[in-house]
């Protein structure tokens, strides 16, 4: 290989890798372009041109050939609710579950070489401007993470053919692939913990109904205590919330002050419902059993620390990664829909 590497004062060009390299400018182009058809010992030559040169792509030339960007969209995409004391996107930073996704994520993406862009739609006009910025062909590919039935979204993000992968079951069908975990049968480990342990008066602090997660959360709940011989549950809807899960879990027991059991559908919610039940006089666990739903670092912070069910939200969001990186790499390729299964967590509130 040659020694010389560039004239000192300007940058290394494909030129200077090619010639330090030993090899035509073509071969330089298809190495750092990442195209296969190259020998082994050549792409060494040529990387260890890079190295040496400093050599830093055009990465708006190299789209034009490769038609990548080397970039991902996460999506968040909530209902409008300006009624809320908090924004969205503080709600969102302060949810463990939303960094876990994140944590997930790039996990798989970082290796792929692939960068990732947050976006948040949260009215109308940000969703147009998320849609219009994802049309123009700035991103690979799209993470959506939607939490409501209505949201137009994934339609529009279908009609697209644009690669895209859903966090959860989608509320309207799209022709999309999704990850997500079986809710239902999270929501029967904790019914079977707590009647377990001898519970029968059971309520649950749900979450917010127009969701399907926690739609399905409270029916696989009420199923499965129905299934077990414990007649129909009270419950009080939260919003996934510390606060939320607070203030529901007084309604429930201003309402049903003997409960000696309770799911809270989130560990969020949990942080703020057992202070509730310890400032009431009841004890978690002896008087009252708490079991709560995520495994999140909510469920260690809880006094005392929440029994909850797990879902695996990192794993999730990797292979969520996976499916996004097959759909771009194998153009026209749907992978099929992934469903985890949850896991119980036992620790000391129940």
């Amino acid at each position: 290989m040659a020694t010389e590497a560039r004239r000192p004062g300007r940058p290394a060009t494909l030129e200077d890798v090619a010639r330090v390299a030993g090899v035509s400018r073509a071969t330089a182009s298809r190495v750092i372009n990442g195209l296969p058809t190259v020998d082994a010992a050549l792409r060494r030559k040529v990387e260890e041109a890079i190295t040496a040169t400093g050599y830093a792509p055009n990465r708006a030339a190299r789209s034009l050939v490769t038609r990548r960007t080397d970039s991902v969209a996460l999506v968040v995409s909530e209902r409008e609710q300006r009624h809320l004391a908090t924004p969205f996107i503080g709600r969102m930073f302060s949810d463990p579950h939303f960094g876990r996704v994140v944590s997930g994520l790039l996990r798989e993406l970082r290796p792929a070489g692939l960068q990732t862009v947050l976006m948040v739609a949260d009215d109308e006009a940000s969703r147009a401007q998320v849609l219009a910025y994802l049309r123009q062909g700035h991103v690979d590919g799209v993470v959506l993470v939607s939490s409501h039935p209505d949201d137009p979204l994934p339609r529009m993000l279908a009609e697209t053919a644009l690669p895209t992968v859903l966090a959860g079951r989608p509320g309207r069908a799209a022709a999309l692939p999704y990850v997500e975990v079986d809710q239902r049968a999270g929501a029967r480990l904790a019914a079977e913990r707590l009647v377990a342990q001898g519970r029968r008066l059971i309520g649950t602090v749900a979450g917010p109904q127009d969701m399907p997660a926690a739609q399905e959360r409270l029916d696989g709940f009420r199923g499965a205590l129905a299934a077990l011989g414990v007649p129909d549950l009270p419950w009080a809807e939260g919003d996934f919330t510390r606060a939320g899960g607070a203030e529901a879990m007084r309604r429930l027991l201003a309402g049903h002050p003997g409960l000696d059991g309770v799911f809270v559908a989130s560990d969020l919610m949990g942080l703020g419902a057992v202070p509730v039940l310890l400032r009431a006089g009841r004890r978690v666990p002896q008087d009252v059993g708490v079991v709560g739903f995520d495994d999140s670092e909510a469920a260690e912070a809880a006094e005392p620390a929440l029994t909850t069910v797990r879902q695996p939200v990192e794993d999730m969001a990797g292979e969520m990664a996976r499916l996004l990186l097959r759909q771009i790499r194998e153009p026209g390729a749907v992978p099929p829909s992934v469903v985890f299964r949850p896991s119980l967590v036992v620790r000391d509130s129940a």
